[in-house]
């Protein structure tokens, strides 16, 4: 596999065109859009105009001549299509941690005589944090957490159990969930499901209203590109919007803000969802970015990313020095999200020492090495380059330094 069917496989990508949206760094080979995506030129020139333009020139009357006030619902319609939602069933606001909070609530207070949120143990650390937090505050006889491993799933759903709170994609390890068979089987026990979509959202294909999801959450700095802290968003299915109540009843979730009437009077719908008034500065870039969506479906997105996964499988297997790292993920396609997981005593000296090469993953504790695949800006050369440069870090044992100097600095 030499360099010049690599350049093929770039020529005849069909999304090829996208990288030129986004601003990276020359020489770079960015493969951590996992934890936070690139810049779209889009939304580097709309955060520009907000300040100088909007904020900078008509103040306050922007909220009304730009639109400001609608942003939430706004970004949250185009969001819906990436994630499977019709109209009317997501809006942008506030964190993935609050708005957890917010859609706990709501469920646990449907499921009148259930107090349990299953969750699974490798979840990411902030959804079980969450119903700690929850538990903590109600009591656990309001609210329990129960945590099983991700094998035990599927035979923990019980009669007693209100809430499955389950990430679509793993963090460490990219195991994709079978979606709609566990929202399928939760439901017959009579549960209520929530799903975050953090390493989903703008991967690949999600299908929330035809897997008869409940509940979900999704972040928008990952695959959707919107910046360090952007909103994140939440979707309440239709069939749920006329009963649910969220707790966090601030003045923008009001059926009339503007009215500023002291007895809260929620809205209809998902917007009832807002809490506090929104990030302007920080939504409009989330907006800009999803334009790179336009053109595109998820299933290209998709098509590719499992394309370069496979690229990477095949370039690690002709270099003998990578043996050393153990696949810590799914090898079959449709058990695994947009990135490789690679288990190493010293994968943290691996990652800073690809870093240092201009190539850049992530680590996640205890001994992973993650790379990401974000399909709109990276390419075949890429991940050629960036497994050749592990080549090297390894077999030439270059971590060892980068562990050693990591040692002086504790010791």
């Amino acid at each position: 596999m030499d360099l010049q069917h690599i350049q093929n496989l770039d020529a005849t990508d069909p999304l090829a065109h996208k990288k030129a949206e986004f601003d990276l760094p020359s020489g770079c080979v960015y493969l951590d859009g996992n934890s936070l995506g690139a810049l779209p030129f889009a939304a580097k020139k709309r955060v520009a105009e907000v300040v100088s333009d909007q904020w900078g020139k008509d103040l306050i009357k922007s909220w009304n001549c730009h639109q400001w006030i609608d942003l939430p619902q706004k970004v949250g319609e185009k969001i819906a299509p990436l994630i499977g939602a019709a109209p009317g069933q997501v809006i942008c606001c506030d964190s993935i941690s609050v708005n957890l909070f917010k859609l706990l609530c709501s469920a646990l207070a449907m499921q009148k005589g259930r107090n349990v949120v299953l969750s699974q143990g490798d979840n990411f650390p902030t959804d079980l944090y969450m119903v700690q937090g929850l538990q903590d505050l109600l009591g656990e006889t309001q609210c329990e957490l129960r945590i099983c491993a991700e094998e035990y799933i599927e035979q923990s759903l019980h009669s007693d159990v209100a809430v499955l709170l389950l990430t679509q994609v793993n963090f460490r390890s990219g195991q994709l969930h079978n979606m709609q068979r566990i929202t399928k089987l939760a439901h017959r026990h009579g549960i209520l499901v929530i799903w975050d979509l953090a390493h989903s959202a703008g991967a690949l294909p999600v299908q929330l209203d035809d897997c008869q999801v409940d509940f979900a959450v999704g972040c928008g700095y990952k695959y959707l590109n919107g910046g360090p802290g952007a909103p994140a968003f939440v979707y309440v299915a239709s069939r749920h919007q006329q009963t649910v109540k969220q707790p966090l009843t601030g003045w923008m979730g009001h059926r009339q803000p503007f009215r500023f009437d002291p007895e809260y009077a929620a809205a209809e719908g998902v917007h009832q969802y807002l809490s506090g008034t929104p990030s302007i500065v920080a939504m409009s870039a989330l907006d800009a970015a999803l334009e790179v969506f336009a053109d595109i479906n998820m299933h290209q997105v998709r098509t590719k990313s499992l394309l370069l996964a496979k690229l990477c499988l095949d370039l690690f297997a002709q270099y003998p020095a990578l043996s050393a790292l153990t696949l810590a993920s799914p090898m079959r396609n449709e058990e695994r999200g947009s990135q490789l997981a690679f288990a190493h005593p010293q994968a943290f000296a691996i990652c800073q020492a690809l870093i240092a090469q201009n190539v850049i993953c992530d680590f996640r504790a205890p001994d992973i090495l993650r790379i990401g695949f974000t399909p709109l800006y990276t390419s075949y050369a890429d991940v050629w380059l960036a497994v050749s440069r592990l080549n090297d870090v390894v077999e030439n044992k270059v971590f060892k330094e980068v562990a050693y100097q990591q040692h002086s600095k504790v010791t």
